[in-house]
């Protein structure tokens, strides 16, 4: 989820649902370590639980990295061994870990002799013409052997020769039987199940084989469907009745953002799926690009929206 799930985003989610634990965007061990720590990992109180994702295939940088984000109060650090992104490939980390399983074991055992808060791991099946059984248990087996709390596997492999990143995220098949078996070969490891998963009813499908199951685009490009997450998997109400709600309670952040110099649509633009399905739903998403981008533009500009919605009439020359 690079360049998507920011600390705005995950803020306007939380607003949706109490209980889902949300994910940083991948963030490179080097950014960490060299950079800018405060602009990278400063998140909002509201978040928690909150993941900070780590890129990196270096034991030494990963843990420094690690101590860095239990530092900023990260509720758990995840190792990202399964995006395929090209700039992912270049630095020798991601998807193409999965071929060297013994040192993404060496990372998981330094970032755990590092923090105190749980070590995870998010991987694919395997790579190119891995066996696809045997990539997953090797890499499975041993990060868990090297103290990973849980794995989390996105249930299609990555073809990193002949297949774009975005390629990847649709034309590999899913193979869901793959993770309910290596569940069932380690009874006693905490493992979630990700990739394609539409809805909320189709997660709670696949917790009747694996222990947890992750949106990704699903819940980015439809938001609204995070409300259902706490009634319909922990019998709780939402933490707000309608998307009209959430986003009236997400205003107060906005203009405290705003008076520290963040530009509307940095927001704004994670709210663009917030109403898809729904009359108004269009007007609404250009609304937010013609009216919200302004330089100027406001709560009150968000709010206009609002009312495009709420009136469910075309908007106006």
């Amino acid at each position: 989820m690079m360049d998507w799930t920011d600390r705005h985003c995950r803020v306007f989610h939380r607003l949706l649902s109490r209980r889902a634990r949300l994910y940083t965007e991948m963030l490179t061990t080097p950014a960490i370590v060299h950079g800018d720590r405060e602009r990278l990992l400063a998140f909002d109180a509201s978040e928690h639980p909150v993941a900070l994702q780590l890129g990196g295939s270096n034991p030494q940088e990963l843990a420094e990295a690690a101590k860095i984000g239990e530092g900023f109060g990260y509720d758990e650090i995840n190792l990202n061994v399964g995006c395929p992104s090209d700039r992912v490939r270049g630095g020798n980390f991601g998807a193409c870990l999965m071929a060297e399983p013994k040192l993404v074991a060496q990372c998981v055992a330094a970032m755990k002799a590092a923090v105190k808060i749980p070590v995870t791991v998010k991987c694919r099946l395997g790579i190119d013409d891995q066996d696809t059984e045997v990539a997953l248990s090797d890499l499975a087996h041993g990060v868990i052997d090297a103290g990973a709390d849980s794995l989390a596997v996105h249930a299609r492999k990555a073809w990193l020769s002949g297949l774009s990143p975005k390629e990847n995220r649709d034309i590999p098949p899913l193979d869901y039987d793959r993770v309910y078996c290596l569940k069932i070969a380690m009874p006693n490891v905490p493992i979630a199940i990700n990739g394609g998963i539409p809805s909320i009813a189709a997660a709670k499908d696949h917790l009747a084989h694996v222990d947890g199951a992750m949106l990704g685009r699903a819940a980015y490009q439809e938001p609204w469907r995070l409300l259902s997450v706490d009634p319909e998997l922990f019998g709780e109400d939402a933490p707000h009745a309608t998307m009209h709600d959430a986003i009236e309670a997400l205003m107060p952040y906005i203009e405290r953002e705003m008076s520290r110099g963040t530009r509307l649509h940095a927001i704004t633009r994670h709210l663009v799926g917030a109403y898809h399905g729904v009359p108004g739903a269009r007007a609404f998403r250009r609304y937010l690009a013609e009216v919200c981008t302004r330089p100027d533009a406001g709560t009150e500009q968000l709010r206009g929206a609002l009312r495009i919605v709420e009136a469910r009439t075309p908007l106006a020359a």
